[in-house]
């Protein structure tokens, strides 16, 4: 008799640990558990800790309630402006409601990654390339409104969708190559021209700073041909006197274009080898004459030959025609004379 009250006592005990075994639930922090009931759910949420359904009767399920990274595979689709694009995104939701996710839904996951798709798919076909460059920001919203709106509903909230890559084809690539080297190159040229502009003031500035200092004004050029002196190179620099330029701004036109001449015939004038011949010239109206050295300036016209006696109609008034030549004597050298000797006067010389 004893021993069977043991025997019903330890059964008794074994099946109160198997009961109590199966009854026993852990909730994690993260988890929220729903009950259900002969296939009813149950009122209440269970929360993190210990508890207990009824076995065979009762069947707990245990929602995470962490904030979930999920993928986005990408997705092909052409924008508004005709270009084929490749488009991938990340979605972060997390489970507001464990009964609504497991009641409305079969499997809430899956839902969001298909509703993803769809609305990346939408999002691209409505924006422009540009937009899905440069203002991902705006798409981002639009997007996770898009997600939103049927996740609400299965006790799903979604917290934050980002356009992780925009891939495009080559000849797109390129042709954005192209566009974005020639802004860069219209850039470059505005940002020169408004430094010439700069510099054009600065040096306006300097130029009217420097014309009430004459002394300034030399000092720089001086400057400036010894800056161009200094370089190795074979380039003749002839100064230009800065008083002529003053004389030239207070000078009438005529009298400017007499200046200008004087100096371009000093410039140009070189002296004469010692070989020329010297040029006879007839003068004072006593028949004598005088020698002139020749020069090779290209700017002085020769003298008129007088070979007829109407030609002394073109000389000055008060000045004698040269003499008339009939014939050379024997005796006159054909050699020039030498500088030394005296012209002498010619006896048949009579004036007109």
């Amino acid at each position: 008799m004893v021993e069977e009250l043991v025997i019903a006592v330890i059964a008794a005990v074994c099946a109160c640990g198997l009961y109590a075994m199966a009854a026993a639930r852990v909730v994690r922090q993260y988890e929220r558990g729903v009950v259900f009931r002969l296939g009813r759910l149950q009122e209440g949420i269970r929360g993190p800790g210990f508890t207990t359904i009824l076995p065979f009767v009762d069947k707990l399920h245990k929602v995470n309630m962490q904030i979930v990274t999920m993928p986005v595979p990408a997705q092909d689709g052409i924008t508004r402006d005709n270009v084929t694009v490749r488009v991938d995104a990340v979605i972060y939701f997390k489970v507001v409601d464990a009964a609504e996710a497991l009641v409305r839904v079969e499997d809430y996951r899956f839902a969001v990654s298909q509703m993803a798709q769809t609305s990346l798919r939408s999002i691209i076909g409505k924006s422009d390339l540009d937009d899905l460059l440069s203002n991902r920001e705006k798409l981002n919203q639009g997007l996770e409104l898009m997600i939103d709106s049927p996740a609400i509903g299965w006790g799903v909230q979604i917290d934050r969708v980002e356009i992780k890559d925009v891939s495009l084809p080559e000849t797109m690539k390129r042709s954005m190559a192209r566009q974005a080297e020639a802004d860069r190159e219209r850039r470059a040229r505005v940002i020169n021209a408004d430094a010439e502009l700069q510099a054009s003031k600065k040096l306006a500035e300097a130029a009217k700073e420097m014309s009430g200092q004459p002394a300034a004004l030399q000092l720089r050029l001086l400057q400036t041909v010894v800056a161009v002196a200094a370089e190795k190179n074979s380039t003749l620099v002839l100064p230009f006197p800065v008083e002529l330029l003053r004389f030239l701004e207070r000078a009438t036109p005529a009298e400017a274009v007499q200046a200008v001449q004087a100096v371009s015939g000093a410039v140009q004038a070189a002296p004469s080898p010692p070989g020329d011949q010297p040029a006879v010239a007839t003068s004072a109206p006593t028949g004598t004459t005088t020698t002139a050295e020749a020069t090779d300036a290209p700017d002085a016209p020769e003298a008129p030959e007088a070979t007829e006696p109407g030609a002394s109609d073109l000389a000055a008034p008060g000045l004698t025609a040269p003499p008339k030549v009939s014939s050379v004597p024997a005796s006159v050298p054909t050699s020039a004379p030498s500088l030394d000797e005296k012209p002498q006067k010619r006896e048949d010389a009579q004036p007109v």
